[in-house]
């Protein structure tokens, strides 16, 4: 009987230091985007130091994080002066990891250390001997082409992420489709192809999206393509074209908030929900957080800015002698009267001034002097493509699109 106690103690001493070994592993915070060095990872056997690998605090700088290994503020100088012509110590930014190598004996003396920018590079301060060197290394690239498709699910982030794809990705493609499609518009069961390639630093460890090489998206039951391509090699801008070569680049933007609600149209005949009458809504309204960015849809001049009891803190841009728009119930105003604008720039912010029951902005847009609904409005396109350029384009997509138009069969 005894020993049967015996046994079963062991067990159980056996099984809590097991488990409290894992929660040891479990509780060691790691920085986002960390990656965690293995012994070959740096160029060093770490059995053959004491290792310590942590990330930069707030307020952490070269100098003291070299500081706590006593080696004195003449051998911090004496390194910053060795390494600034490779490593500027002033960019050492929080929430970066770095590791310490010491050497095992009693000293226990700072031999190396490594600071980890980002993913893909590190720096190696090598202080083993009486010269001090710093070298910078790159992790290798592996890039793997991807293809996806079928139909929405959910948003397009959504749909996404259920993908296994960085959310940046759906940030790209709004970007790039924002003057031919209004993703809010998107429903679920329309199709869509995307062919990319993806980043793996050390053929293992993901590094999100490298390229978009083609994608189409089903909208208001057509197929709407996107293909990079560089018209003007000497410039190297890559522009996006459909599967016609005409660009997507319309004139206008079709939303001037990238990511929001409509909650209301232009019509003649609404029932004011401040004023509690009827009356005409001469403008199409988006809801969104206060404070979110609200862009310009089309280059242009600051016509004017100001405040109304009706309309709040507004902006309006003329951008031709036929066009122009207006954004009303700013929060806050970021232009001047007179300045110009690039079509995307920020020129306010969203807000619920004026009369308004929440933070949104009201869109209007003057054609000819007369304002219209933009929804409606068939706007003017960029130039297509011709000659030389045409041909170039149209035997790069070939494959592309069939392997596209293959999806979208399904």
């Amino acid at each position: 009987m005894k020993q049967v106690v015996i046994v079963i103690v062991a067990l159980v001493t056996m099984l809590s230091c097991t488990k409290s070994e894992d929660k040891l592993e479990e509780d060691q915070p790691l920085a986002k985007g960390r990656i965690v060095a293995k012994n070959s990872d740096f160029g060093f056997n770490f059995s053959d130091f004491n290792v310590l690998q942590d990330t930069v605090q707030k307020g952490d700088t070269f100098g003291t994080i070299i500081n706590k290994q006593n080696i004195g503020d003449r051998k911090v100088y004496q390194i910053v002066q060795s390494v600034k012509d490779t490593f500027d110590v002033r960019i050492i930014k929080p929430n970066r990891a770095y590791t310490l190598l010491r050497s095992k004996d009693k000293k226990n003396k700072l031999q190396l250390f490594v600071y980890q920018p980002d993913a893909l590079s590190y720096y190696i301060f090598d202080l083993r001997d009486s010269i001090i060197v710093a070298h910078k290394k790159t992790r290798p690239i592996t890039l793997r082409r991807r293809t996806i498709g079928g139909v929405l699910k959910g948003s397009l982030s959504e749909t996404l992420e259920n993908a296994g794809v960085e959310a940046a990705l759906a940030n790209r493609i709004t970007k790039i489709y924002s003057w031919s499609i209004d993703f809010f518009k998107l429903k679920k069961g329309d199709r869509y192809g995307i062919t990319f390639t993806e980043k793996f630093i050390n053929d293992s460890i993901y590094d999100g999206v490298d390229n978009l090489e083609a994608s189409f998206f089903e909208y208001k039951g057509k197929l709407v393509y996107a293909f990079p391509f560089v018209a003007n090699p000497t410039t190297g801008k890559v522009e996006y074209y459909d599967e016609e070569g005409k660009t997507l680049r319309n004139f206008f933007l079709k939303t001037p908030i990238k990511f929001s609600r409509l909650t209301s149209r232009f019509t003649m005949n609404r029932f004011h929900p401040v004023q509690k009458r009827w009356k005409a809504h001469k403008g199409t309204d988006y809801a969104a957080p206060t404070g979110t960015p609200i862009t310009t849809t089309a280059s242009g001049v600051v016509e004017k800015t100001g405040y109304t009891a009706g309309n709040g803190n507004y902006v309006k841009v003329k951008h031709n002698g036929t066009y122009s728009t207006q954004y009303l119930h700013m929060s806050k105003i970021l232009v001047r009267q007179g300045q110009h604008v690039n079509q995307g720039d920020v020129i306010g912010r969203v807000g619920s001034t004026g009369l308004a029951t929440g933070p949104h902005v009201c869109y209007r847009f003057w054609k000819n002097g007369k304002q219209v609904d933009a929804l409606k409005l068939n706007l003017p396109n960029g130039e297509p493509m011709n000659g030389n350029n045409k041909v170039r384009f149209m035997q790069k997509i070939a494959p592309l699109k069939l392997e596209l138009d293959s999806i979208a069969d399904l």
